[in-house]
Parts: C-alpha cells; sequence; structure tokens
C-alpha cells in the first residue's frame, strides 16, 4: 500500500511545481508542462498570462495530492489508504482542472497583437498602412452610399 499513497504525493509535487512556475512567470512555453490550449500557445504572451492566472490553483491543486499521499502514507488500514489516495487524486484533477479552464479564458481574453510590418515597408508597395486602410474605409463608404459627391 506504500506505492499507492505514493502517487498522489509523487503527481502532486509535479503538479505544485509546474503551478508555481506559472504562477511566478518562470514556466517556459513548451510542450509538456502548463495550461497548453490554442489560446495559450498562440504566442509567448498568453502562455504567460494563462500560467501565470492558472499558476495558484495548479499549485493548489498539487498540495493537495502532496497532503492527501502524506496522510495516506500515515494510515495503516489498506481501504483507508486507498480512499485516501484516490480521493487526493481526484482532488486534485479537479482544482487544477479549474486552474486550467480560468488560465485559457485568461489567455483568450489577450488581444491579438498587430501584425508587424516587413523590414522597410512604407505601407506603399504593401498595402499595410495607415492610407489604405483610410482609401478602404472612404471606398465602403461611398459604396455604402455615404460618401461621394
Amino acid at each position: 500500500m506504500f506505492v499507492v499513497a505514493l502517487v498522489p504525493l509523487l503527481v502532486g509535487l509535479v503538479v505544485a511545481s509546474v503551478g508555481t512556475l506559472g504562477f511566478i512567470e518562470r514556466l517556459p512555453r513548451n510542450r509538456f508542462g502548463g495550461v497548453r490550449t490554442p489560446a495559450t500557445l498562440r504566442d509567448d504572451e498568453t502562455f504567460r498570462v494563462g500560467n501565470k492566472v492558472a499558476g495558484l490553483p495548479i499549485a493548489v491543486g498539487g498540495a493537495v495530492g502532496i497532503l492527501g499521499g502524506a496522510l495516506a502514507l500515515a494510515m495503516a488500514a489498506t481501504a483507508a489508504v486507498i480512499v485516501t489516495a484516490v480521493l487526493a487524486l481526484l482532488g486534485m484533477l479537479v482544482i487544477a482542472g479549474a486552474g486550467g479552464v480560468l488560465g485559457h479564458r485568461a489567455a483568450a481574453a489577450v488581444p491579438e497583437p498587430e501584425p508587424e510590418l516587413p523590414e522597410g515597408c512604407k505601407g506603399c508597395q504593401c498595402g499595410g498602412c495607415g492610407v489604405a486602410a483610410l482609401k478602404k474605409q472612404s471606398v465602403g463608404a461611398d459604396v455604402a452610399g455615404v460618401g461621394g459627391e
């Protein structure tokens, strides 16, 4: 039963570490740890924001796993060890999952960055300048019957 009690303890350590790194903004954008949704993986800024918001709940979820595993290690009855370990794992997953949802929502709320113009672009060659945007607005107004003569 020693191994059953170690599972939530060890998984809780990993989850708490990832949550703490996300909260203190030290978690690099990667494929394995942290909140990894399309919104958070859009760019480095959204990954940072999403994992900052999700970091505290994820760390708390990891702490639940650590405490549950430590409590299960202290128990003598086999049934009590199994029930405590399962409850610790479930509690950890629910709390960390809720943190992940919060992180995803925070990352989705970050506006998309403005596209960068190519080096040396003055706007006239590619149509990406403010003059081109104004021209598109005036053409749209003429078509709608608002502008014109």
